[in-house]
């Protein structure tokens, strides 16, 4: 991992293969900007993401280093600065089957109902909930999971009650889904269409332990990535590309008692 000093110049990026290239403080000027993208379309070069918190390089210059990111000559899986998600979960949507704690970061399906009050927001019927934050440019989110879960985007338009396709994340058009589970490998569902990850790094550890996954929307290009969180660095699973004209919001879903989600920290 590089990590550079606001008080130093950043290093030339010049390794086979980098796992996250923190630049958070680097003070990369235009001039460095160029350099970098033209360094992230060397064939030599595989970076699995870049970190420019810190970096005031602008729109444009942010649209040109983002450019390839999921192409085999930019190898660049994720984009990540100053504006990352801080997710919150809008407690009116939760399930009646879901399990809050931890001061509301921590999600578990359980078998007991929980007396949440009435509110037509509420999934009913269906594990899941939706979070506060509608998502606007380029988000970037990482949560923890436990079990079999679900970690989607959806439009706020998602059927509440009634046909259960109309209802669960990814089965219908208004969501996308990354299904994910301790025993089996990772899925990726939209408007009722799955498609298996069938690369070995894309299966899931057997192990009780808990995951990672990152999520990454693009919203001015209209796509939406899911990744594998491995050591330091993002394994790619799948982008989808959509034409979707409502914001969209982070969302989860439970298949199993026991299973749980994570926020991260602020």
């Amino acid at each position: 991992m590089l990590r550079a000093n606001p008080q130093t110049s950043c290093h030339p990026l010049n390794e086979q293969e980098v796992g996250r290239d923190e630049g958070a403080g680097c003070l990369i000027t235009e001039e460095g900007c160029a350099s970098l993208a033209s360094a992230l379309n060397a064939s030599s070069i595989h970076l699995r993401e870049l970190d420019l918190s810190y970096n005031h390089v602008g729109e444009a210059w942010m649209k040109t280093l983002s450019v390839g990111k999921d192409d085999r000559n930019g190898r660049l899986d994720a984009l990540r600065y100053e504006d990352s998600c801080q997710l919150t979960i809008d407690t009116n949507t939760v399930s009646r089957e879901l399990q809050l704690s931890e001061d509301n970061r921590k999600v578990t399906r359980v078998e007991e109902l929980q007396s949440y009050p009435d509110h037509p927001d509420r999934f009913d019927g269906c594990p899941q909930l939706l979070c506060r934050e509608g998502l606007t440019g380029r988000c970037y989110w990482e949560v923890e999971w436990r079990g079999e879960v679900c970690v989607s985007v959806s439009s706020r338009r998602i059927q509440r009650k009634g046909n259960v396709d109309d209802i669960v994340f990814g089965r219908n058009d208004q969501s996308w889904s990354l299904d994910c589970a301790d025993i089996r490998r990772y899925s990726v569902w939209h408007n009722k269409t799955g498609t298996s990850m069938s690369s070995s790094s894309s299966s899931c550890s057997s192990s009780p332990n808990t995951h990672r996954v990152a999520v990454y929307v693009d919203c001015p290009a209209g796509t939406l990535s899911f990744y594998k969180v491995s050591s330091d660095s993002l394994i790619h699973l799948h982008t989808f590309n959509t034409t979707s004209t409502h914001i969209l919001y982070p969302g989860f879903a439970f298949r199993s008692f026991g299973s749980s989600v994570s926020l991260p920290e602020d």
